[in-house]
């Protein structure tokens, strides 16, 4: 007999409203049993079907719902709900290289599928998933035809679930380096050790818009594989690609030669650091793009991540010419978008600098947000006018 869960008392509000996850700690009982990661249906506390979902037990996410009716959970509904999610996308006009399924936005939870022309890379990060790895990869198959897919479910969120870390190619063939192009600049993604699935597609629309607040001397800090560099590199003087990573500098290196940009110098070091050097030396550009990784990755980790990005945007604002510009990000929703807002106040008041408000925005939108799931909206996107 399959699982039956039962929640507490008002514990259904938030599942109700389209929220996929149901915690452990919500549950008043479970009933029947079978296999840990099988389809189990969720009830409220009176009886009322709310829907169904993998039930893991090893995870405080106990079960994440993705059925709200009568479906089954078998490749007819994996083709359809896939095939929805990147109807989605191509009506926006997304082609090359873009996330065609992002989890719990596109009722798939746990399952992010980005497409790298016609190499297709995904990351399972449940346990239910992951069981269904196989039938989800024939969908995959049946619905774009890609020359491979590869797996990049290196990722430490896997232990929650009682998974491994893992990576390699699922179907096909998959080249070290996928050509793509963006905004009209050519690219090549390391999809087997490039960050998270090789490329941060959340950036695409954030990184042309860049392009207008990039003339003169511009600083790329957290540079990665070249992304806002090579956007920079359009209309920019100069590009200081600054990374810790000899690898991400090499990628810079490479994706630069491609396009043909004599402008884009690398330098490598901790961004801290090199940060504070020119503040001494005195050295400032026209503008400086932070686009750190996430400095904090649970609620216990928000109060260091604020003083950290603090520290950073105030040593930012301080090399900034006067009248040039600071782009600065946050992919933490644990950083929520006023939390952000009052860090980057109290930078600017604490680097005596005055800063003005031009463009504030969020991940691009083949990464949707669900208003019923606050951490599925996680980029912020500030350009500040260094006056």
């Amino acid at each position: 007999m399959a699982y039956q869960v039962y929640l507490k008392k008002n514990e259904e509000k938030r599942i109700v409203a389209g929220h996929s996850w149901v915690y452990a700690n919500e549950v008043a009982k479970i009933e029947g049993k079978d296999k840990n990661g099988s389809l189990a249906s969720v009830y409220s506390y009176d009886g009322r079907f709310i829907g169904k979902g993998y039930i893991n037990h090893a995870s405080k996410i106990l079960v994440r719902i993705f059925i709200r009716g009568n479906e089954t959970d078998g490749e007819e509904f994996y083709f359809n709900a896939i095939k929805a999610a990147n109807d989605y996308r191509l009506r926006l006009g997304y082609s090359n290289a873009y996330r065609a399924v992002f989890a719990e936005s596109d009722n798939l939870p746990a399952l992010i599928v980005d497409k790298y022309g016609d190499i297709l890379v995904i990351q399972c990060l449940s346990l239910g998933i992951e069981l269904r790895k196989k039938l989800i990869c024939d969908c995959l198959v049946k619905l774009f035809n890609p020359k491979g897919i590869y797996e990049r479910s290196d990722v430490t969120v896997r232990k929650k679930e009682g998974l491994e870390e893992v990576k390699g190619i699922l179907y096909g063939e998959v080249p070290d380096y996928c050509p793509i192009e963006e905004n009209g600049i050519k690219m090549l993604v390391d999809v087997k050790n490039g960050q998270k699935t090789g490329y941060f597609l959340d950036q695409k629309e954030n990184r042309f818009a860049a392009r207008r607040y990039c003339r003169g001397e511009v600083l790329d800090c957290f540079c990665n594989s070249g992304g806002f560099s090579l956007n920079a590199a359009t209309v920019a003087d100069s590009v200081t690609a600054l990374d810790i990573s000899a690898l991400a500098l090499k990628n810079v290196t490479d994706n630069a030669n491609i396009n043909g940009f004599k402008n884009i110098y690398t330098v490598q070091g901790d961004v801290f650091e090199v940060l504070r050097d020119y503040k001494k030396t005195g050295t400032k550009f026209d503008t400086v793009i932070l686009d750190p990784p996430a400095f904090c990755k649970s609620a216990n980790e928000v109060k260091d991540a604020y003083r950290g990005y603090k520290d950073i945007n105030i040593t930012a604002m301080k090399i900034v010419k006067s009248g040039g510009y600071l782009i600065s990000c946050s992919c933490s929703h644990y950083m929520s978008l006023p939390l952000f807002e009052k860090m980057l106040a109290e930078a600017a008041r604490e680097s005596g600098r005055t800063v003005r408000y031009v463009e504030v925005k969020c991940q691009a939108p083949d990464h949707p947000a669900l208003l019923s799931a606050e951490e599925t909206q996680y980029l912020k996107f500030f350009v500040l006018n260094i006056v």
